[in-house]
């Protein structure tokens, strides 16, 4: 059962998880220069599993993990690891794929657009979503709009590719919802970057040719990418999601748009529009009020 205190935990750090992942796009797009996608998936996936296997005791510690996930074995896991690992590796692979095609801003508000596919998946699931969600939704969607779609509107197909990306994160949301909770969330976290280490791997070897100078060139985007937005956000979102509510889960992790502006502003001398800033604003309001307690019927 979700308390309200417990709930506060989890938006923390799920807010904490936006931030680190909202400086990823970029990193992400710049490796692209150098690196084919699958191969980009495969190098970020295995240095994040290695990562993880090295710090689980340390990481355990910092996250809080019960002793009863701790003793639960490795093969409890495999099942729900390889689940979510999938969603993970289609996810990740169809987001890189479309960074070819369009631009990090765009791909950040396609991306997000898991905030709404997720309640709506859940509905099909039989899951209730109370008002104030709805409209932390709607406060959400038009805060990006704001804050990332300009005036040209068109589709190509790097935005489609994103756009399936969206829909395989909304899934991955949903299984860790349901498993993480019940679970070790640093074993489930390193089998699905086991997993899509595999899965990316098996297509570089296929479809890529990998380049070592490619590999050197774009070392910095690999490393951030897998150690903080990998290693770091996704056991920070496995604990969060303990926590929260799958639906406001998923509004706290879209602020990585908001966070991805406001560093390219901080560290990299980018203004902002006033369109942008109020974008950024509704995005932090919808934040709130989707935590806002519903009316109880009298």
């Amino acid at each position: 059962m979700i308390t309200i205190n417990s709930q506060l935990k989890g938006s923390l750090i799920l807010i904490c998880t936006s931030i680190i992942w909202g400086m990823a796009f970029s990193a992400q797009s710049t490796a692209m220069r150098y690196l084919q996608p699958y191969t980009f998936v495969f190098l970020r996936s295995v240095i994040t599993f290695l990562v993880l296997m090295a710090a689980m005791p340390l990481i355990r510690r910092f996250s809080g993990d019960g002793a009863s996930s701790e003793n639960s074995g490795w093969k409890a896991h495999l099942i729900p690891g390889a689940i979510i690992g999938l969603f993970l590796a289609l996810a990740t692979i169809l987001q890189q794929v479309g960074l070819v095609h369009t631009t990090p801003a765009k791909s950040g508000f396609v991306t997000a657009l898991y905030i709404v596919m997720v309640p709506l998946l859940g509905l099909f699931m039989g899951r209730r979503v109370g008002r104030m969600l709805w409209l932390g939704l709607a406060l959400s969607l038009t805060g990006m709009v704001l804050l990332c779609v300009q005036t040209d509107l068109s589709v190509n197909i790097g935005d489609l590719f994103t756009l399936g990306s969206a829909l395989m994160f909304s899934l991955q949301i949903i299984m860790i919802s349901r498993f993480a909770p019940n679970m070790d969330a640093l074993k489930l976290s390193a089998l699905q970057f086991a997993v899509c280490a595999v899965i990316s791997g098996v297509a570089a070897l296929l479809f890529e040719t990998v380049r070592l100078d490619g590999v050197m060139n774009c070392w910095p985007s690999i490393l951030y990418v897998a150690v903080c937005s990998g290693a770091i956000g996704y056991t920070l979102q496995m604990v969060g999601q303990k926590y929260t509510d799958p639906t406001l889960a998923a509004i706290l992790m879209c602020l990585e748009s908001v966070f991805a502006a406001l560093g390219g502003w901080l560290l990299l001398g980018q203004s902002l529009s006033p369109r942008e800033l109020l974008g950024c604003a509704l995005m932090l309001a919808a934040s709130v009020i989707a935590q806002l307690p519903e009316k109880r019927a009298a």
